[in-house]
């Protein structure tokens, strides 16, 4: 359990992705912070679960991303109960698919808010309390989407190269101070992210079910599989390791061969 001792936030982690990896921290022993929203009985489950995982602590927050005042709050009660966040994983994130010419505005500014601005005010949060213990990892999770684009996703796109750009940057500004700054790109992974925007890519492009599963979904991955929770969540594990102490400013792509295209 090579994370004993250390604090992993995990945002947008109650479930999906994000729970993957707060189970995959706490399974070497990390004291884990989760964040999201979803139902106070099955969070309180999860929470409850990581415990037993760890044999540590583990605290759900329920910080609104996107508010910045919120961010700050749940880093002040990061530093009172943990001393701090040793490994920080910008996570949390949202969808729509729609043409350019019907995007709501009010869809743009939330999926700018929470899929990258978040990331801005957590990362901002939690590099000084890293430079002073000279140790930290922050990992985003990207997308294929960060590398490449498809139609209908204007705003999502445009998070994800975001966010590969803060990463790229932020890992120049701290390479001395013994943090790491990676982002992971998985292609589509089965969680309810992926799943929820189904309904809206079939009235976009008048497809079925199968068929935006099939030619849409997996067109570009060669593999012709979905990536699983657990793959994402052991590359972000390995990268918290020792022997990834010289991996920054990275893009990690996960996606079957996507972007080798």
């Amino acid at each position: 359990m090579f994370l004993k001792g250390k604090t992993a936030l995990v945002t947008g982690s109650t479930s999906g992705i994000g729970l993957g990896l707060a189970k995959a921290f706490a399974a070497e022993g990390a004291q884990v912070i989760i964040n999201g929203f979803g139902e106070a009985d099955a969070i309180e489950k999860e929470r409850q679960a990581l415990e037993e995982l760890s044999g540590a602590k583990a605290i759900y927050d329920s910080a609104d991303l996107t508010k910045a005042e919120a961010i700050a709050d749940m880093f002040l009660r990061a530093e009172a109960d943990f001393g701090g966040v040793d490994i920080l994983v910008n996570n949390a994130g949202t969808q729509f698919v729609s043409p350019i010419e019907d995007f709501p505005p009010e869809k743009w500014d939330l999926i700018l808010s929470l899929n990258l601005t978040s990331a801005f005010h957590t990362i901002r949060h939690a590099v000084p309390t890293m430079r002073k213990k000279g140790w930290g990892r922050i990992i985003g999770t990207a997308s294929a989407h960060s590398l490449v684009a498809s139609p209908f996703k204007s705003a999502y796109v445009a998070a994800k190269h975001g966010l590969a750009g803060l990463t790229k940057t932020v890992a120049l500004e701290v390479a001395d101070a013994g943090i790491t700054v990676n982002c992971i790109s998985p292609g589509y992974v089965w969680t309810p992210l992926v799943e929820n925007q189904i309904p809206d890519t079939m009235k976009a492009r008048g497809m079925t079910r199968e068929q935006v599963i099939d030619d849409v979904l997996l067109a570009s991955q060669p593999t012709k599989e979905f990536v699983t929770v657990e793959q994402v969540a052991a590359l972000a594990t390995f990268l918290c390791r020792d022997e990834a102490a010289n991996i920054t400013g990275a893009n990690l792509s996960v996606d079957g061969g996507w972007t080798a295209h």
